[in-house]
């Protein structure tokens, strides 16, 4: 099964009204937003998506939004992972109905089953879809890492396609699997790689950025170090918490993180606006934030 998502997908945040609801009114201006700066594609409902949040009906609709006003602008990477296979084969059959082009799933995570115990998960999960199946490795928050052998191992069941890896130490060529990094600051070594590119999150502000990462190899490197600020800024607080302060700074309206995120305190905040402002954001794109 051939996979052609392109090289810079963004791990979309899900917009929250004041209420805390999904907003979906919001979500058109994010999406064109993204895709005006530099992303192929969008991973909906992914870890910075807060997707553990979500029930599983704002889940399934937050896909059916994405595929509709995606129109044909850029890919939709559907996330459906699940520890408990029954519910992760569900959102599979589920989202499959609602049309995206690939999905997005991670291994199972605290109930750290064993590598017999993930294949099989993994089996019952590409039975339930002809969609590509990317898997995800993040050990960090699943506390079980699938070593470059079992991922391979997993490339031979039909329709998995792709890893997204998040764990460096792994990072090497994987028969039969395209390799999507993971964290952003991975993505300079997996173009590296010859790989295709990334699952990212500071593409949410700094796309056009890492986009010419792609376009222009032979300043790839020099890209990557102009952003080193970037990347420790963001990771001040979780993903979510920061885009969302970041975006709203910038006029993109998201809203604040459900708990058991929070938004950002004021020395925080203060960071974030600090690093937009260094990097011209809050000049080039500045606008009266929604309220």
């Amino acid at each position: 099964m051939s996979l052609d998502l392109g090289a810079i997908l963004t791990a979309m945040v899900t917009p929250f009204d004041a209420r805390m609801r999904v907003d979906e009114d919001a979500m058109p201006a994010l999406m064109t937003h993204l895709f005006e700066h530099g992303s192929d594609g969008l991973v909906i409902c992914g870890t910075t998506g807060e997707a553990s949040t979500l029930t599983d009906a704002e889940h399934l609709r937050v896909i059916e939004v994405a595929v509709a006003e995606a129109g044909g602008r850029g890919t939709i990477v559907a996330g459906v992972g699940s520890n408990d296979t029954r519910h992760a084969v569900h959102l599979t059959e589920r989202a499959t109905e609602l049309g995206p082009d690939a999905l997005l799933s991670v291994n199972p995570y605290y109930n750290r089953p064993s590598r017999r115990g993930i294949v099989r998960h993994y089996q019952e999960v590409a039975r339930a879809t002809d969609k590509p199946i990317l898997l995800y490795n993040i050990p960090q928050r699943t506390a079980s890492d699938m070593p470059n052998d079992l991922l391979a191992e997993l490339a031979q069941i039909d329709n998995i396609v792709a890893v997204k890896q998040a764990n460096p130490d792994n990072l090497a060529k994987i028969d039969g699997l395209q390799i999507y990094a993971g964290n952003d600051d991975m993505l300079v070594d997996v173009l590296d790689l010859g790989e295709p590119g990334g699952i990212l999150t500071a593409t949410h502000l700094f796309g056009p950025q890492m986009r010419r990462m792609v376009d222009e190899p032979a300043e790839r490197r020099a890209i990557h170090d102009s952003l080193a600020d970037v990347f420790r800024d963001l990771a001040i607080a979780p993903a979510a918490c920061s885009l969302k302060a970041a975006l709203e700074l910038i006029g993109v309206r998201v809203g604040d993180p459900r708990l058991p995120y929070v938004p950002l305190d004021e020395d925080e905040r203060a960071v974030i606006r600090a690093l937009l402002s260094r990097h011209g954001l809050l000049a080039a794109e500045a606008r009266t934030p929604a309220a």
